[in-house]
């Protein structure tokens, strides 16, 4: 038998992480010119560049002026081709790690569903709830009346949670003649393992789109697949939301280019449009962040309309497919008030209505032109708050105020004592993206490339920008120079391309958690800066060494040779990490869930940390007091009063609090308790202190107007077995990791000569 490493997972680890080469006139002539033909405008020249760049996806293989139908159709398939199979390459090797770093084949299926951490167990608990249902109607009326996830309580957890990935494919499950040969988590894991295939084909695409070459998109795989630990952590977070929901995002930024590509036939918009609003439905129906990540799309969108770079039909179409996208999935969640009252809805409803007032916007001199803007952004950010603010207060919501108690915070605007807020503060994944990230993406060649590819692109876009502002009555030479450099040089869909990179990096160095939105698409731009004509042509005309074929051979020999450097090195690295052998150990749990399966009622509800009962929901089916998502304002007051548990409080007042919740258990942990992850000022205990006014435990200092608590910690001196505590609570399972207590429902008489321990300061 093979020899593995026993690795014990952190319970807590999770918590809160073609070418265009030739002149117009020879490159696959019969191509551009019927694009020629096709325009009225009298600058041939130019035209043809704009339809040059359209065809090159259509007129390029790998580096060779390919004209010939029959060749055209071989570089497409060579290009399709090696796309599904850096496809297959990423699917493969997150499996791969997947069962190597747990042995997942050889669990048993308690040991497997406590490997979903955290709120990966939440989601897949109700995947498997389905399966369990006597029929997939009695399965979904269980959702729509749910009173297993929150005690004393009935919601609709299809309303209140993006799960239906889950309800979907446990009806596929169902409905498919496969139950015989795979198991439902094995379908599960495939399915998420696969959208890493159609995450890696978007990316392709994107870049071959850009640039024209699939080498670029052979370059973008081969990046993506390398720093996979800072592209993607499906292979340990299976169900998280964003593993379901950024493929789609890819997808529709693929889309996204393609619509940005001129002169499209009316058939052609009308399909894109289509894609655009599909994936961007799927991204927004499987993330409850979505709001947030489509507010910065949002804002990319209207930076380009400041600057004329897209039409104003580009603009409202962009605007309305996230509108159609969110509404299509307020009205599956029930009507779920978060998105009506999201920022994003605000944003594009104010954007549109103050561009429609100003019909005098685009007008004047330059500096005329620029207190234009100035103006018309203050008034649409003023309309956007006002709005949402109007939208909250109609529709009394409050589920998402913890996220601006965190922004406000992170941005030392408000108060760092607030419980919601600190919470995420303390956690690495929300914290500042740390530097050594740059120094693996450095490592593979993708930094370097794509630092320059965004220092060039940016200075073209300010060009470009100015370009565009400058009053309209400008000589026409100096006009036709310009509109031509705009032309040749930056395209719409670069443009956009540029300012998702640069909006979602500064997003992903702000909050950790968010860099892999950034990391994958960095990947594509710099692939882009690499193989792209374009950036190429601008460097050799400024070493006054421009030529065709020099132009040619380094578009397609850099590539090449990065890929067999990037070969070289890493491949053995690759192999190696996908040889490594472990195995999940966590014996302490385990010994947990089988106590509650075997030694409670089956509706007994228990109280403790939200990462620790999302597992015991998944596990054993028992009720819940609070649990990991955090998009409701009762449920964050009903977490805050259950950690009580943890923070220096009386028994009587910690046993009213949970009987409160309606808790029948409530299990204690020892690694929160005396928790040594944190530094001091963040480990959970301490965020109680602060909350209830205490001074925190251990040497440091503390705030002037925190005073001595009264009461020992409760999870400390519960151990002590003293009348206090044994009056309320009875310990019936305990073991090196957890202590479970039964809470009693009646209080019992406690006599005044058994005082509690005192407090230790």
């Amino acid at each position: 038998m093979e020899l593995r490493k026993r690795v014990k997972l952190s319970r807590l680890e999770h918590s809160l992480g073609l070418s265009e080469d030739a002149p117009a006139e020879r490159r696959c002539s019969r191509y551009v010119k019927w694009r020629t033909a096709r325009s009225n405008t009298t600058h041939e020249g130019i035209l043809g560049a704009v339809s040059l760049l359209e065809g090159s996806a259509i007129c390029s293989g790998v580096g060779v002026l390919l004209c010939c139908p029959w060749r055209q159709c071989v570089s497409m398939a060579s290009g399709l081709l090696l796309a599904g199979l850096l496809a297959l390459t990423q699917a493969w090797c997150v499996n791969s790690i997947h069962e190597n770093l747990l042995w997942f084949s050889q669990l048993t299926e308690v040991e497997r569903e406590i490997s979903f951490r955290t709120e990966c167990g939440l989601y897949y608990s109700y995947y498997k709830q389905m399966l369990q249902a006597p029929s997939i109607q009695e399965g979904l009326s269980d959702l729509i009346h749910d009173n297993l996830t929150e005690s004393k309580r009935t919601i609709n957890l299809l309303q209140r949670m993006n799960i239906y990935q889950e309800v979907f494919l446990s009806v596929l499950y169902r409905s498919l003649p496969i139950q015989s040969y795979l198991e439902p988590v094995y379908f599960y894991i495939y399915t998420v393992f696969s959208l890493q295939a159609v995450y890696v084909i978007a990316l392709y695409l994107t870049a071959w789109l850009l640039s024209g070459s699939w080498l670029a998109g052979t370059l973008t795989g081969v990046w993506y697949i390398l720093n996979r630990v800072d592209t993607t952590r499906v292979e340990f977070t299976i169900s998280l939301r964003e593993n379901w929901s950024l493929p789609f995002l890819a997808l529709q930024v693929t889309a996204i280019t393609c619509y940005l590509r001129p002169q499209l036939t009316a058939l052609q918009q009308k399909v894109l449009v289509w894609l655009m609003y599909v994936t961007t439905f799927c991204f927004c129906l499987t993330w409850q962040f979505n709001q947030f990540i489509l507010l910065v799309q949002a804002l990319v969108i209207y930076t380009l309309d400041c600057v004329d770079l897209l039409t104003t039909t580009q603009v409202t179409t962009l605007y309305l497919v996230q509108v159609s996208g969110l509404l299509s999935v307020w009205l599956l969640q029930f009507c779920n008030s978060m998105i009506l009252g999201s920022l994003v809805l605000s944003f594009i409803v104010a954007a549109l209505f103050v561009r429609h007032c100003q019909s005098g916007l685009k007008s004047g001199s330059l500096l005329v032109r620029l207190g234009k803007l100035l103006l018309h952004s203050a008034m649409v950010f003023l309309l956007t708050f006002t709005i949402n603010y109007l939208a909250k207060k109609a529709l009394q919501l409050r589920s998402d105020e913890h996220i601006f108690k965190f922004i406000k915070s992170k941005l030392g605007l408000g108060l760092t004592r607030d419980f919601d807020a600190s919470l995420y503060l303390c956690e690495e994944a929300f914290g500042l993206l740390p530097l050594d990230t740059l120094d693996r993406l450095a490592s593979t060649l993708l930094l370097h490339p794509y630092s320059l590819t965004l220092l060039l692109l940016s200075g073209m876009l300010a060009v470009a920008a100015l370009q565009n502002l400058r009053p309209k009555g400008s000589p026409p030479e100096e006009r036709k120079g310009a509109a031509e450099g705009q032309l040749n040089a930056f395209r719409p869909d670069v443009a956009y391309n540029l300012l998702h990179t640069l909006f979602y990096g500064l997003l992903a160095f702000s909050t950790m958690r968010m860099k892999y939105i950034w990391t994958g698409h960095m990947c594509a731009v710099a692939a882009y800066g690499v193989c792209g004509k374009e950036l190429w042509t601008l460097l050799l005309t400024t070493l006054r060494c421009n030529s065709k074929v020099l132009l040619r051979l380094v578009r397609y020999a850099v590539p090449l040779v990065m890929i067999g450097c990037l070969y070289y090195k890493f491949w053995p690295k690759l192999m190696e990490e996908l040889s490594e052998l472990r195995e999940f150990y966590d014996p302490d749990t385990v010994e947990l869930m089988t106590w509650i399966s075997t030694k409670t009622p089956k509706r007994a509800v228990f109280a403790g940390s939200m990462q620790l009962l999302a597992g015991i929901k998944l596990c054993t089916g028992r009720v819940l007091t609070n649990h990991p998502h955090y998009e409701d304002k009762d449920l964050r007051e009903r977490t805050k009063q259950v950690y009580q548990v943890y923070a220096c409080r009386s028994p009587e007042e910690v046993h009213d609090i949970l009987r409160a919740a309606g808790a029948d258990y409530v299990v204690l942990e020892n690694s929160i308790c005396y928790e040594r992850r944190h530094r001091r000022g963040c480990r959970l205990r301490d965020l109680l202190d602060l909350a209830n006014g205490h001074i925190m435990d251990g040497p440091g200092e503390n705030d002037p107007d925190l005073a001595p608590a009264s009461h020992p910690r409760f999870c400390e001196a519960i151990k002590t077995d003293t009348v206090a505590y044994t009056a309320l609570f009875t310990r019936t399972f305990q073991n090196k990791t957890f202590h479970v207590y039964r809470v009693k429902k009646k209080h019992k008489k406690i006599p005044k000569s058994s005082p509690e321990p005192s407090a230790t300061q």
